[in-house]
């Protein structure tokens, strides 16, 4: 793929400063780029590699005053690091939607619509009454099962599983090993102490825009009818597990090894790092932020709160606390110091009182 700097302009809606013909065919760092690469400078720390930069041009804002010559061709634009994340975003569906065709030996069941320009990987599989949109892309070892639903523009990596009746919305992207629409953890106890599995009916629903990392596991609801639901731009890390019944909110994101329980419900636009863990049937307000390797036992209903610790609590109480916690070694000893000094007046009062008595 090659581009003119003045094509790449106009994408990034900047202004050309230098020779708007230069063809760019890769991105690159600033400090190593080579010609025919782009690069953009949004740090001041690294602004002196402009003027040695081999690349054929660089994306800088717009108020950008040069201290030295230059010999590199210049997109100017109000923000070069959100311009330069644009281009990536481009290039990389650039990359990811170039494959196109059936792969053989693949499998179709029956009743299946598929739109135009997808791409099935070999040893893929597909089940009856599946509804498959545009531009989808389904790498190889994918199993799509009965009556799922995939909209246009949606990327599928390898070994990807998607349970019968999961419904994935437009623009998604999930990775490999991602489990879709498995049982979720339900178990009722016997009086024998064995365990009996309860049915789990529902579905998995994923709304559009939302990404979901590697070996993630998304449960499907327990009940006939009843979705666990993964709202609009969601971006969902590696290894993260979500129960049944869960409803995570549009634009949430959730960072590596979180686990939240059944039932409960995730606000809009929350952060959410890595390794926390949310009990079951909670309520977590838009707006949250939570550290990492929190754990949540009870509902968040005020909305932009920012929490840590287990059980969590406000971050900066958290960090109050803990510059005292972290000192308890130190205030244990001045306390036993303390203890021996008071035993040691006691000691030495009862003895002024037994003189006293003496005499």
């Amino acid at each position: 793929m090659e581009f003119t700097v003045s094509q790449i302009a106009g994408m990034l809606k900047g202004t050309v400063q230098g020779d708007g013909n230069e063809k760019i065919n890769m991105l690159g760092k600033i400090q190593e780029a080579k010609k025919g690469q782009i690069a953009f400078l949004a740090n001041p720390k690294y602004e002196h590699f402009i003027y040695t930069t081999q690349a054929s041009a660089v994306i800088v804002k717009k108020d950008f005053q040069a201290r030295k010559e230059l010999t590199v061709t210049l997109i100017l634009v109000d923000d070069p690091y959100s311009s330069f994340t644009l281009l990536l975003e481009e290039y990389h569906k650039a990359i990811s939607f170039q494959k196109s065709g059936i792969e053989e030996p693949s499998f179709v069941g029956k009743n299946v619509t598929t739109g135009k320009n997808i791409y099935r990987g070999a040893f893929s599989y597909i089940g009856n009454n599946v509804t498959v949109g545009e531009n989808v892309k389904i790498y190889p070892h994918v199993y799509v099962g009965d009556n799922v639903v995939i909209g246009d523009n949606t990327i599928l990596h390898a070994n990807v599983k998607l349970y019968a009746d999961t419904k994935v919305g437009s623009n998604c992207v999930i990775h490999s090993g991602t489990v879709i629409g498995s049982d979720g953890f339900g178990f009722a106890p016997q009086e024998d102490g064995t365990y009996k599995t309860i049915p789990q009916l529902g579905n998995v629903i994923i709304e559009d825009n939302v990404a979901i990392g590697a070996n993630t596991v998304i449960d499907c609801a327990t009940l006939f009818g009843d979705s666990t639901i993964i709202r609009k731009g969601v971006k969902l890390d590696n290894l993260i597990q979500v129960a049944h019944n869960v409803e995570i909110g549009k634009n949430t994101v959730i960072a590596a090894q979180t686990g939240i329980s059944g039932s409960s419900k995730i606000g809009e636009n929350n952060m959410i790092a890595g390794q926390v863990g949310i009990a079951g049937h909670l309520v977590i307000a838009n707006h949250t932020g939570i550290g990492a390797q929190a754990g949540i036992s009870k509902s968040i209903k005020e909305e932009g709160q920012k929490i840590i610790g287990y059980p969590a609590f406000d971050v900066k109480e958290y960090f109050k606390s803990y510059a005292v916690f972290k000192r308890l070694p130190d205030l244990n000893d001045r306390l036993r110091e303390l203890e021996k000094k008071i035993a040691q007046l006691n000691s030495l009062e009862n003895q002024v009182e037994k003189v006293g008595g003496d005499e």
